[in-house]
């Protein structure tokens, strides 16, 4: 993929399901929604946190990016595996990543989440520039840990190693 292409679009070239057929990703179970998430952002993981407990119906899965099964998604994404540009999501094997990820997460858990629909009036390149804009700077506004921030146990169950 081309530098400066939009990442919706670099996920969107890929076939549903695509990571299947890459010997690089390890299997899972791909059958409900899986999170790929920044483990060393205090942010990310907090968000995590937020997704996890208010999803009552139990339907995401977690990984980390700095895992194996994280690292292969995103390289398998043509993603960047260390400077982590987005939060992905796989669902019904489509990946999404950044505000397309929280606009599906907010209309499946419900409640105030789903006011990231919103953000859908906006033109893609406004999107991301709002997205970036947090992300960029989530270390120094949030904070980050060494080593991955371990899931509460009340999810603990959901996440994938």
């Amino acid at each position: 993929m081309q530098p400066g292409t939009r990442i919706a679009d670099r996920l969107a070239a890929h076939p549903a399901y695509s990571y299947r057929h890459d010997s690089a990703v390890p299997a899972f179970p791909d059958e409900a929604p899986l999170i790929i998430y920044d483990g060393i952002c205090v942010l990310c993981s907090t968000a995590m946190t937020m997704i996890a407990t208010r999803d009552r119906a139990r339907r995401f899965r977690f990984t980390h990016a700095q895992g194996a099964l994280g690292q292969a998604l995103f390289r398998h994404y043509g993603l960047d595996p260390v400077a982590f540009e987005t939060v992905l999501l796989i669902d019904n094997g489509i990946a999404l990543g950044k505000l397309d990820m929280a606009r599906r997460v907010g209309q499946q858990i419900g409640g105030p989440w789903h006011l990231f629909a919103a953000f859908a009036v906006l033109p893609g390149v406004l999107q991301d520039w709002c997205y970036d804009r947090i992300a960029k700077n989530r270390y120094r506004l949030f904070g980050r840990k060494d080593a991955c921030i371990r899931p509460d146990p009340s999810w603990q169950a959901r996440v994938i190693e």
